[in-house]
């Protein structure tokens, strides 16, 4: 696996005429581009299956399910915790675009298990202005994917609840282990 481990550091801002890391991945894609045919997909996923995981950089979902470009649609955020707008988007794969499985990740190691809903509290301190979002932060990840799973199961908007299974990624071994839903 290769790693970007080389960049350094810190804001990501640069002095002038100094390459930035948004200024990298822009290059990266002049490269990606020159190279790119169009696949001849449409947004339908083949596999038809919606895939919601931690936004941890260290999960590469695509390399640890065995998934190819257009396979599935992605869905990740802070904890991979089924959120509002986590629905929202599952709402549209499903009804619009044709998923019928949900498949939910979340790791060890997460960060949203050492912070609490305090973290709010302390950026509203700094900003002077609460957030509309909950921090969703969690001690239990088996607990905190069980409740993710009946949150869609029980989600008004979804047409396909039937098949939503739950897991936790070992970011030391690489290995899913799957929770029992009760």
């Amino acid at each position: 696996m290769t790693t970007s481990a080389s960049v350094p550091a810190g804001s990501g801002g640069a002095a002038l005429g100094e390459e930035t890391v948004t200024d990298r991945l822009v290059d990266a894609n002049h490269q990606y581009a020159a190279a790119f045919t169009d696949p001849g997909m449409d947004a339908r996923p083949v596999l038809r299956v919606a895939v919601v995981a931690c936004m941890d950089a260290r999960l590469d979902l695509h390399a640890a399910l065995g998934l190819e470009l257009g396979d599935c649609h992605t869905i990740r955020n802070a904890g991979g915790v089924v959120t509002d707008d986590v629905i929202r988007s599952l709402t549209i794969s499903q009804r619009a675009l044709g998923t019928r499985s949900v498949v939910l990740i979340h790791h060890t190691n997460c960060g949203l298990e050492s912070i609490t809903e305090e973290f709010r509290h302390d950026l509203e301190m700094e900003v002077g202005q609460r957030p509309a979002w909950a921090v969703e932060a969690f001690r239990d990840v088996d607990q905190d994917v069980r409740q993710s799973m009946q949150r869609v199961r029980t989600s008004p908007f979804l047409l396909h609840t039937e098949d939503v299974r739950g897991f936790v990624f070992d970011v030391k071994s690489g290995l899913l282990r799957e929770i029992d839903p009760a």
